[in-house]
């Protein structure tokens, strides 16, 4: 069990994995391991270790800082086509209803067909849109011009970089302070 600092929430030292080039394997979900994932990877000699925490793990033989922020010795190449997902089309149109463009949590949008299961409309990225309920129920099965809901952005599949960008605008809950380096290395510096 980590000592040398105290355990604070549920915080349990997670750290950020980056690829080989340096950047996040992914920004939304971000790429963390637990400390004993991360502990395990560094014994295997499959990750650099690029920042610690203060707290650290024992073993009889042994004292190790838990890693903080890691970095894969191979490069893991990034997918081609993200996977058609309730979340990832949330992602695609950044978490807002594509109808009426509020912002939304994840637990507030539904899923919503474009053009209607009943009428013909398939389950695909060019067909289904993030919707808050009253939009969805508003629309109900009609076809957009019927009820004048046309979507703002049209349905369409994304690339794996277009869901990283998006991904980039929502940092998570926790952010350990060795992160923000690795995190935010291209984004433009305040003057």
């Amino acid at each position: 069990m980590p000592d040398g600092g105290t355990f604070v929430g549920d915080r349990s030292y997670p750290a950020l994995v980056l690829n080989a080039d340096f950047r996040p394997l992914s920004y939304f979900p971000l790429s963390i391991w637990s400390w004993q994932d991360a502990v395990k990877a560094v014994f295997l000699d499959r990750v650099s270790v690029l920042s610690e925490y203060e707290a650290s793990v024992h073993s009889p033989s042994l004292t190790m800082k838990l890693p903080s922020v890691i970095a894969l010795k191979d490069f893991i190449p990034a997918t081609r086509r993200p996977a058609f997902t309730r979340f990832n089309v949330f992602l695609r149109d950044s978490f807002a209803c594509q109808y009426c463009g509020e912002a939304q949590q994840t637990h507030d949008l539904t899923f919503d067909h474009v053009i209607p299961r009943s009428r013909g409309g398939r389950t695909t990225w060019e067909n289904v849109v993030a919707a808050c309920g009253p939009c969805n129920l508003r629309k109900g099965n009609r076809l957009p011009k019927d009820c004048q809901m046309i979507p703002r952005l049209p349905p369409r599949q994304p690339t794996a970089w277009e869901l990283q960008e998006n991904g980039r605008s929502f940092p998570p809950n926790y952010l350990h302070e060795s992160w923000r380096d690795y995190l935010y290395w291209d984004s433009e510096l305040e003057s």
